[in-house]
């Protein structure tokens, strides 16, 4: 019943040189160095130094948030008349940016425009055409403009393409605007009453007295001139002066009423852009977290953790100020509750009640149906690590129900620009955080990772910040480098178990595979090659010694291969009762010592002894179960758990491992109940996955588990179903827990990375066996092989990512 079930993969050999240089670190000889990917020294070094400048390239995005300028909210921006003079701009550079920006084809907006977005180009050149109409300049780009919208103003019709924000609404008064000062739009009739009809009806059939409503009319404002209520649009107004940080929204918020603070904002945002304005503003923060998610994501964080820790810090300096860019946006909030409270950030979960249900349906972002925001609230509701956050228990069912409302939505699903983001909701409502290992989810990430960052407000815009060729080129050559390495380390492993005889071993599964994937997975960085190589062998051992005490070994074996291992300085061709017993013992002998050496050079002092200590009360509970068995005793519920958590075989493969990965682990740490926690917790709920899956299989082999006990113990009152959900509620308290225990900072003495590693393995056990006993189940296998076999083509994944 051990944790191992894993299977034996034939892998390529690579050649490795003695030492190379991989990101930040020297890696030494043999299995962690890297391999030349081209077979040539001079093609390694070009490629080392194109990883190095991608690298350095990244850095310095984290400096400065680059953000496109939107020519239709710089056109609301330059009708702004003067407090002076209403004959005058108050804002005469945005005037002259318009009359040195029109595209050749007469329209206004990003240059190379995607054809479904023909509505966007169509929206931002009537607001030019009608800003330089007001100020009666630039005649010749009038005309443009107007020969433009006329050629295309069947588009404005065409539902099939992408719509910016209350487009139907505003384009058509708009229209209506450019001939009552007398353009020339020789539009014809049926046109026309389209587009008026299409606005009234949207008028009709959206309007109602939700405030999610109110704020959609309040966000496109400036659609409606004279006839807005301006004083019941101002109390969306934000601290910084704005209206929903729409530039457009407040210029024309500060033309009826003259407000200081708009005025305050429209200032500051030419300051910092010069002649033109962007679509939205502020967007640092939300752009900066982004960043640290798509790099963790990417599973590239670790080349970044001087920035990513700067950027934390910040936001959680603002968090702690109530900072309104934060708490006012949800997407924004989202992301930085999680990765605040992901990096051990000490968050409340309180403040997510203002994205209740209710909240978020009635704001702007709800009534959008905002699926980023969303599925950035989902995201942040499984970091669940207290028993009273209700309030993200909610969060995560009403999330989780409208986005999957939506991925049922073909217009949603089947629209070119919402593509990616659909793939990301798939994934996140199919891996939930608890069961989502580190390179499978960076597979996948790379896979929906868009490089055309184009979103779409009331003008398109792009933040190179948030999309950019440079995360998914560094996230390719990172994913392969590393995989180059694990199938080295795969084949030394197929080696080892070859000159160790546990092949001639009949009675034990062979699970190499899934051994070394629940490392590979985890803990893939280069550098980790030591605790890699300890995991995998200790999990084909404890599958091995797991099979001996179940139907492999006879009760004088079992006794024999513990006292070996209580004596352990003993003459194994003579103190071994049968070659069974040698091959065993001798294998565990020589891995143990092997840890110890690796170990010494990590850790400093030696800790054989405690790797030892382990695997000894791993054979004694597995001992304990092989007398129940033979007995056919019925242990009680606390009787079983106390010694089925150490039989669960966890103990060999994680806590020796925690020697490998960095930290300094003292004599002190090791035996503090915190470190002791961490293992029970996770072998725990490890355990009860393992038993609620294996039910049937071990029932109909007489054998024992925490299911058939639980029934047997409540007299058969209790059924089967009844039983399995009172255990799988165990099992959600047993690993928030767990992830409290991880992410806590205050009062911890173990190292997070050392912590790191319960909650790894945890999230392995979840994936194994979200659908049945993924161990001993052949399905896995494509899985495992996506890990350590199959290289990501990069033009593969760079050509989905445009549009």
């Amino acid at each position: 019943m051990s944790f191992s079930h894993l299977s034996t993969l034939k892998c390529s050999t690579f050649s490795l040189s003695s030492e190379k240089f991989y990101g930040n670190h020297i890696l030494p000889q043999a299995a962690s160095t890297i391999p030349t990917l081209d077979g040539e020294a001079e093609g390694n070094t070009a490629g080392l130094r194109n990883f190095e400048s991608t690298k350095l390239r990244i850095k310095k995005m984290f400096n400065k948030v680059d953000l496109t300028v939107s020519s239709y909210d710089t056109a609301w921006v330059a009708m702004v008349p003067s407090t002076n003079s209403l004959k005058d701009p108050f804002f005469p550079e945005c005037v002259n940016w318009l009359l040195g920006n029109q595209l050749y084809d007469g329209s206004w907006g990003p240059p190379n425009l995607h054809p479904l977005l023909m509505k966007d180009a169509l929206l931002s050149t009537i607001a030019c055409i009608l800003a330089l109409k007001r100020w009666s300049v630039g005649e010749e780009q009038i005309n443009k403009g107007l020969h433009f919208i006329e050629s295309n103003l069947a588009s404005a019709n065409d539902e099939e393409l992408h719509s910016p924000v209350g487009f139907n609404i505003m384009f058509p008064v708009m229209i209506e605007s450019a001939m009552k000062l007398d353009m020339n739009l020789p539009l014809g009739a049926p046109t026309l009453d389209a587009l008026f009809h299409r606005r009234e009806r949207e008028l009709k059939s959206y309007g109602s007295n939700s405030e999610g409503w109110r704020a959609f009319l309040a966000y496109i404002s400036e659609g409606f001139g004279k006839s807005q209520d301006w004083e019941l649009v101002m109390k969306y107004q934000r601290k910084n002066g704005s209206l929903f940080n729409s530039p457009s929204t407040t210029a024309a918020a500060f033309t009826h009423l003259k407000n200081a603070d708009c005025l305050k904002y429209l200032r500051t945002l030419l300051e910092k852009f010069g002649n033109a304005v962007p679509t939205v503003y502020p967007l640092e923060n939300y752009a900066r977290l982004s960043m640290v998610a798509s790099l963790e994501s990417l599973g590239i964080d670790r080349h970044f953790r001087e920035e990513i820790r700067s950027v934390l810090d910040e936001t959680y300096r603002c968090w702690l100020h109530g900072d309104e860019d934060i708490f006012s946006d949800a997407a924004t909030f989202a992301m930085a509750f999680r990765l605040l409270r992901v990096n051990g950030y000490d968050v409340s979960a309180d403040p997510l009640s203002q994205f209740s249900e209710d909240c978020f349906f009635n704001s702007l972002g709800g009534y959008l149906k905002d699926i980023g925001a969303a599925l950035e609230l989902l995201r942040a509701s499984e970091f669940i690590i207290h028993p009273d956050e209700s309030v993200m228990e909610k969060q995560n069912y009403w999330t989780s129900h409208f986005l999957k409302q939506e991925l049922s939505n073909t217009l949603v699903q089947g629209h070119i620009f919402n593509k990616h983001i659909v793939l990301e909701v798939e994934d996140v409502l199919k891996f939930p955080s608890y069961a989502n290992l580190g390179r499978l989810s960076t597979r996948r990430a790379i896979k929906y990772y868009n490089t055309d960052s184009t979103r779409i407000l009331k003008s398109s815009y792009r933040c190179l910040n948030i999309g950019n060729e440079d995360f998914l080129k560094l996230a390719v050559d990172d994913f392969n480098i590393c995989q180059s390495i694990h199938r080295e380390e795969l084949n030394h492993l197929a080696r080892w178990i070859e000159e160790n005889r546990l092949d001639k071993l009949n009675f034990a599964r062979q699970k190499l595979a899934y051994c070394y994937f629940s490392a590979a997975a985890t803990l893939f960085p280069p550098e980790l090659s030591d605790a890699r190589i300890s995991w995998a062998k200790n999990g084909v051992l404890t599958t091995v010694v797991d099979d001996f005490f179940d139907i492999g070994g006879s009760e004088e074996e079992l006794v024999n291969l513990i006292q070996l291992v209580e004596k352990w300085d003993v003459n194994v061709s003579v103190d071994c009762c049968s070659e069974h017993v040698e091959i065993i013992f001798s294998a565990l002998k020589d891995t143990i010592n092997e840890i110890g050496v690796k170990a010494f050079k990590w850790q400093g002092r030696s800790v054989t002894s405690h790797v030892i200590e382990i695997w000894l009360d791993l054979l004694k509970s597995m001992s304990k179960e092989a007398e129940w068995l033979r007995n056919k005793s019925v242990p009680t519920m606390d009787e079983y758990m106390t010694n089925a958590y150490i039989s669960f075989a966890l103990g060999p493969i994680v806590l020796p491992a925690l020697y490998l990965v960095g930290p300094k682990l003292s004599e002190e740490v090791v035996r503090n109940s915190e470190f002791y926690n961490l293992y029970r917790l996770m072998s725990t709920s490890g355990r009860l996955l393992n038993d609620i899956q294996g039910f049937k299989r071990e029932s109909a082999e007489g054998k024992l588990n925490a299911l058939t006990l639980a029934m047997i113990h409540g007299n058969r009152v209790v059924t089967e179903e009844e039983t399995i959900n009172e255990m799988k509620s165990v099992i959600t308290s047993k690993r928030r827990e767990l992830l409290r225990l991880v992410l806590l900072e205050k009062g911890s003495i173990v190292p997070r990375a050392c912590k790191d590693l319960f909650w790894n393995m945890s999230k392995v056990l979840h994936l194994f066996y979200a659908k049945n006993d993924g161990f001993t189940a052949h399905d896995m296998m494509k899985t495992v092989m996506a890990v350590t076999e199959e290289p990501i083509v990069a033009d593969e994944f760079c050509n989905q990512s445009h549009v």
